[in-house]
């Protein structure tokens, strides 16, 4: 009787115990970075994986998963000083996510693992917010309304090597409006427009001029009976 009772015990402790070793094996969706922690190799303060699976040693180690999820961050920057020191506001949105390169993942597994998605989103916008009066305080007023591709690539080259420093990569930028407080700006699209209107009815006296030198030719006129 004895022998049946302990043979069911022990039964029951080899269940328990493959349970929890099945229990203990994740796998990462492909949508998430698994982030195993604690001991993971010398040197290393964790183990990211992304659309794999790995064993998480009990006691030993232990795991969070990381959104790849994109995040819109809204960016109203105020009060930007060009490189005339005239001040821009630049209203704009940014699309960013979590890297899977190797070498960014381990930066958001040691600088954003635990952080909810508002606080995420904060320490973006600080970063992106600093870099973009970075890039306006080297432009002329000029230059940012006229060549928005030459901003934007000033933009997105100084936002995403700051971001990968947190393990975070950008996906996009759009640049909602442009103004300033002077309304220098203002002032150059009437300036261009003028221009524009000007060109417009010179082009115009041009060509009623060499029409009427044509008629007056000879050669232009209609013979008469």
């Amino acid at each position: 009787m004895y022998w049946l009772i302990a043979a069911v015990v022990f039964t029951l402790i080899l269940v328990v115990l493959f349970i929890g070793i099945i229990s203990r094996y994740k796998r990462c969706p492909s949508d998430q970075i698994l982030v195993i922690y604690g001991r993971v190799g010398k040197g290393s303060s964790s183990k990211c994986i992304h659309g794999g699976a790995a064993f998480i040693w009990p006691i030993f180690q232990d795991y969070q998963f990381l959104d790849l999820a994109p995040l819109q961050i809204e960016v109203p920057l105020k009060g930007a000083l060009s490189r005339q020191q005239i001040r821009v506001a630049i209203p704009s949105n940014f699309t960013i996510g979590v890297a899977t390169d190797e070498k960014i993942m381990s930066a958001a597994a040691e600088r954003l693992l635990g952080l909810n998605e508002d606080e995420i989103k904060k320490i973006a916008g600080e970063i992106i917010i600093g870099q973009l009066r970075q890039v306006v305080a080297t432009m002329n007023i000029e230059d940012i309304n006229a060549d928005r591709e030459k901003f934007l690539l000033a933009i997105s080259k100084n936002v995403e090597t700051e971001l990968e420093k947190i393990g975070l990569r950008l996906i996009n930028v759009n640049i909602t409006d442009i103004q300033d407080e002077s309304g220098y700006i203002t002032a150059l699209g009437k300036n261009a427009a003028a221009e524009a209107i000007n060109k417009a009815k010179k082009d115009v006296a041009e060509k009623r001029e060499t029409l009427r030198q044509i008629m007056s030719w000879p050669e232009a006129r209609l013979p008469t009976r």
